[in-house]
């Protein structure tokens, strides 16, 4: 198989789940809405839940019912110590600049938030391109019109020379949806929809040949 472009996901897929950054993030978000927007602590966490089945994200659902500020929310929630969870990651960093092809991070998070990241796993300079959620505004993932604006944002011609590579199913049934290769990071079985599974981006060569 051989692709131009790949798309990836930050939180989860750039970094193991394990780490429990994304775990302190949703603490922050449910934070957010007691602290912030003075919702009843006991209904945050279901309605957390409810908005980010619903919206994509829990921030779309916020804006949409509460008219929550975009970038306050952001700075908020991630607000937190990347060094207690992150540490730099060599031999990512080596799988990834193996490959050639341009590599896009495609994330509902912010830039800030993805540059942090990046900077905390030592992985500057591997990565031709952040998408963000406000690049891709006032859709996100896992919409279709967010995958047709990311292709958009980074001049893609073909989808089918695209992967998107994620830790979510239902990004990348909209991915494949949309016509791209998906690889879903976080477990060695296929979920259903999904062209293949790999534990993490590290064992990438397992699926795509980096020669």
């Amino acid at each position: 198989m051989r692709f131009d472009v790949f798309f990836i996901d930050l939180d989860d897929t750039l970094y193991p789940f394990a780490t429990g950054l994304w775990a302190a993030i949703r603490r922050r978000i449910e934070k957010y809405m007691i602290e912030q927007m003075n919702l009843p602590a006991e209904i945050v966490p279901d309605l957390r839940k409810e908005l980010f089945l619903k919206h994509g994200t829990t921030m779309q659902g916020l804006q949409q019912i509460y008219q929550v500020n975009e970038q306050d929310f952001l700075d908020y929630v991630h607000d937190i110590p990347l060094a207690n969870y992150l540490q730099p990651d060599p031999s990512l960093r080596e799988t990834l600049n193996k490959y050639p092809q341009r590599k896009i991070i495609f994330t509902n998070a912010d830039s800030n938030h993805a540059n942090r990241v990046i900077v905390s796993l030592g992985l500057e300079g591997c990565f031709d391109q952040i998408i963000d959620i406000r690049d891709i505004r006032p859709y996100c993932k896992p919409q279709l019109e967010a995958f047709q604006k990311a292709l958009q944002l980074a001049d893609v011609k073909d989808p089918k020379q695209c992967v998107m590579i994620d830790d979510a199913q239902r990004n990348l049934l909209t991915a494949k949806a949309a016509g791209l290769f998906t690889i879903q990071i976080g477990g060695k079985d296929c979920t259903p929809g999904v062209d293949a599974s790999i534990p993490s981006l590290a064992d990438l060569p397992s699926v795509i040949s980096n020669k």
